[in-house]
């Protein structure tokens, strides 16, 4: 005995389950094959017609029992052999039978193969509108309304039976009809559901994959810029001032140790469990002091000018984070070019107005235009302008006048109403 035997619950196999898998089975087959299953039905009553007739069985409930043989074996075959079309043409199939059913209670025969009729209704309330229903009601009771005013006397015997036996029928079709169309709504709902399922998983992978793109970019691209100009600047000051190198060289150890702790710290996150990753808070306005001078250290003279009064209320986690790596890639982007610009400096600048914080980037660097990228290009100023999106905000590099790079970042200080 296994494991999930031990922990199955009594009557987890009941006969209603046996009979669902029977019933679908059955399905199965007769959509594969309709054909076959249709031929097997329709011989199977022939024969429990002609049998009926080849027995006499149906005298004893007939109103007359003279009626000639043949005919009513004519009769029980009129009656089951159209059942082979019942689906492909369920009205003809009934029209046909009419005829035949007034025939059939006329004559006093009243055998029991008119009830198969009823099949031809089912089918009916199955698949064909409640108007085809209606008619077929019509085409079902006209016959025996006329037929038992031959039998006044026996109208009760003759028309309320095929009167139940066509409601029931109907009724029956109906039901399943209905339940069969709410279970292809179900299904159709949950294909739907786990479609948009991976849908929103595959637009949070691509988001994820982005914003860590992002991180990374920023993380790894300033701090290899400052580990570049402080290369630079140590390899131009060995010569003259030994003591400048050393400070060089102790700087490039401690950026590249931050470069590195914020990198493993960015990859515990996505390879540890969440229990166990490092989550140091993200980088606030109130570090921007410490991002500056390290930029200072790098060889870039920076300076930062405040303008108006910061809200009551502090900017969210998210907005002083888009702050911070919009002027860290800035800088970084102006830092890539002082090692072979010595008079190259830049200022930053944060205006405070009553719904937005403006921060304004600017260098006086004398870039060559043919080396100049084109504006908007690059993945820097991608990752900058999808931050600024975020949030509402809008981002324009470029280059206004014949000197100097600028950025300009415009940030709601909140949510717009959209």
């Amino acid at each position: 005995m296994t494991d999930d035997d031990e922990h199955r619950p009594t009557g987890a196999f009941p006969l209603t389950g046996h009979i669902q898998r029977l019933l679908q089975r059955v399905r199965a087959f007769d959509r594969r094959r309709p054909l076959v299953w249709d031929g097997l039905l329709t011989t199977f009553w022939v024969l429990f017609a002609v049998l009926d007739v080849s027995t006499g069985g149906w005298r004893s409930v007939a109103l007359d029992p003279d009626v000639p043989a043949s005919l009513v074996l004519a009769m029980s075959v009129t009656f089951s052999a159209p059942l082979l079309w019942r689906r492909s043409h369920p009205l003809a199939v009934l029209l046909f039978m009419a005829p035949f059913s007034l025939v059939n209670i006329w004559t006093g025969a009243v055998i029991q193969a008119a009830f198969l009729q009823e099949i031809v209704v089912f089918n009916i309330a199955l698949r064909q509108p409640m108007r085809a229903l209606a008619w077929s009601g019509a085409i079902v009771l006209a016959p025996l309304v006329i037929g038992s005013g031959h039998f006044p006397d026996d109208w009760d015997r003759v028309f309320v039976p095929h009167l139940y036996a066509f409601a029931f029928a109907a009724l029956v079709g109906i039901v399943v009809r209905t339940r069969k169309e709410y279970t292809e709504a179900l299904v159709d709902r949950a294909n739907r559901l786990e479609l948009e399922r991976d849908q929103q998983a595959q637009l949070a992978a691509a988001a994820e994959r982005t914003r860590i793109a992002r991180e990374m970019h920023d993380i790894i691209g300033h701090n290899l810029s400052v580990i570049t100009g402080l290369a630079d600047g140590g390899a131009y000051a060995a010569a003259k001032s030994p003591e400048r190198a050393a400070q060089a060289l102790d700087a490039i150890g401690t950026t590249s140790r931050q470069a590195l702790a914020e990198l493993r710290r960015l990859l515990g996150v996505l390879r540890d469990p969440p229990d166990r990753a490092d989550r140091t808070p993200q980088p606030t306005l109130d570090d921007i002091d410490a991002l500056l001078e390290g930029v200072r250290n790098a060889g870039l003279p920076v300076h930062l000018n405040r303008h108006g009064t910061p809200p009551p209320v502090p900017l969210t986690p998210g907005r002083q984070l888009t702050v911070y790596r919009v002027m860290q890639e800035g800088l970084t982007n102006t830092l890539k070019h002082a090692a072979t610009d010595e008079s190259l400096a830049a200022e930053v600048t944060l205006t405070y107005r009553p719904t937005e914080l403006e921060v304004l980037i600017t260098d006086n660097g004398t870039l060559h235009p043919t080396d100049a990228p084109p504006a908007g290009t690059g993945q820097g100023i991608t990752g900058m302008r999808e931050r600024a999106s975020l949030y509402d905000g809008t981002l324009e590099a470029g280059r206004p006048a014949a000197t100097g790079w600028q950025v300009r970042l415009r940030l709601p200080l909140e949510d717009s109403p959209s």
